[in-house]
C-alpha cells in the first residue's frame, strides 16, 4: 500500500478580478496547484519518527532556554510560516529557531524524499483559461479528479501490484464531504478521460495537517511547485531541491508526460512545462551508461 499525502497552495476562487467593499478591484491569484507525495506503508514508522524526533530535540532546546513548553502539534512546518517572517513569528515553534535550526529542519524533510523513494504528482490549474461556470467547488473538484490520474498512472507505471489511498489536509466539513463524493463516484464510474482507478481504494483520509509530516512536506513541495511555474522560473532554487523526485514516465506511442499536470489545455504553462521535460530528458540522458 502506498500513501499519497496531497495539500494546495493558491486559493480556489476562480476569479481574476475580486471586488473589494471600498469599490476597487483586487487581482486575483491565478494559479492553483494541488500536490501529492507518495510514501510507502513499510516506510511510514522512519519517516515519521525521523522528523519527530528532530522536532522534539528542537521543543527541548526551546523549553531550555525560552521556558517555552511546546507538543508535537506545535509544530506544524507550513510554507508560509517559514517564508514569511511576520507570519513565523506568530507561531511559538517556528518562531523560537534559529535561522540554522529552522533550515535543517525544512533539508530534514527534503532528505526523506530521496531517502523514502518518494515520488512528487501535481496538477497546475490556470485559472485565465477556466470556463465561465467553474466556482470553487467545481475547481476542487476537478483538481482532486486530475490528481488521481496523475497517481493511477504512477501505480500502473511502477507499482502495478500495489494500491494507493489519498490522505488530505482537513480542510472543513463541507469540503470534505464534497471531495469524498467526487471521490465515490470516480471509483465507481472511471474520470472524465476514461482513466478507471484500479490502483486506488477507499475513501480519501483526512487528517489534521498539525500532526501530520506527510502533509506538512506535501504542502512544502506544492508551493515550490507554484513559485516556479507562478513566476516562470525554473531555475528557483527550491524546485531545483525537489524537481529529482517529480515523478515523469514515457507512455508508449505519446508523448512524455510528466508528473506536472496542467489544466485547461489552453494554457501557456504547458509550454513552460515542456521546457521543463525537455531539461529533464536531455539531463537523464547525459546521464545515461554507455552500453
Amino acid at each position: 500500500m502506498f500513501l499519497f499525502y496531497a495539500d494546495e497552495t493558491g486559493n480556489r476562487d476562480p476569479r481574476l478580478e475580486i471586488p473589494q467593499k471600498n469599490g476597487t478591484i483586487k487581482p486575483g491569484d491565478w494559479l492553483y496547484v494541488l500536490t501529492a507525495v507518495s510514501l510507502f506503508e513499510h516506510r511510514w514508522h522512519g519517516f515519521e519518527k525521523t522528523i519527530n524526533r528532530r522536532k522534539g530535540e528542537l521543543t527541548q532546546r526551546i523549553l531550555r532556554d525560552r521556558q517555552v513548553r511546546l507538543e508535537l502539534a506545535d509544530c506544524e512546518v507550513k510554507s508560509n510560516w517559514v517564508r514569511i517572517l511576520k507570519e513565523r513569528r506568530r507561531h511559538p515553534f517556528l518562531g523560537n529557531l534559529t535561522s540554522g535550526e529552522l533550515t535543517d529542519l525544512i533539508e530534514l524533510y527534503y532528505r526523506q524524499l530521496e531517502h523514502h523513494r518518494m515520488h512528487i504528482v501535481s496538477v497546475l490549474v490556470d485559472k485565465r483559461h477556466l470556463p465561465d461556470y467553474m466556482d470553487q467547488e467545481k475547481l476542487h473538484r476537478k483538481s482532486w479528479e486530475l490528481l488521481l490520474e496523475q497517481v493511477e498512472k504512477l501505480m500502473r507505471a511502477k507499482y502495478g501490484r500495489h494500491q494507493a489511498i489519498m490522505v488530505n489536509d482537513d480542510v472543513s466539513l463541507q469540503a470534505n464531504r464534497s471531495l469524498a463524493m467526487k471521490h465515490a463516484w470516480l471509483l465507481d464510474q472511471g474520470t472524465t478521460r476514461d482513466t478507471w482507478l484500479r490502483h486506488i481504494c477507499e475513501m480519501p483520509m483526512f487528517v489534521r495537517s498539525e500532526l501530520s509530516n506527510g502533509v506538512q512536506l506535501a504542502d512544502l513541495c506544492s508551493y515550490n511547485i507554484y513559485r516556479a511555474f507562478r513566476y516562470g522560473d525554473l531555475s528557483y532554487p527550491f524546485f531545483n531541491r525537489i524537481k529529482p523526485y517529480i515523478w515523469s514516465q514515457s507512455e508508449p506511442v505519446k508523448r512524455p508526460f510528466s508528473g506536472l499536470y496542467v489544466f485547461p489545455g489552453g494554457s501557456p504553462l504547458r509550454g513552460l512545462l515542456d521546457a521543463f521535460e525537455k531539461e529533464r530528458a536531455s539531463t537523464e540522458n547525459a546521464e545515461a551508461p554507455d552500453v
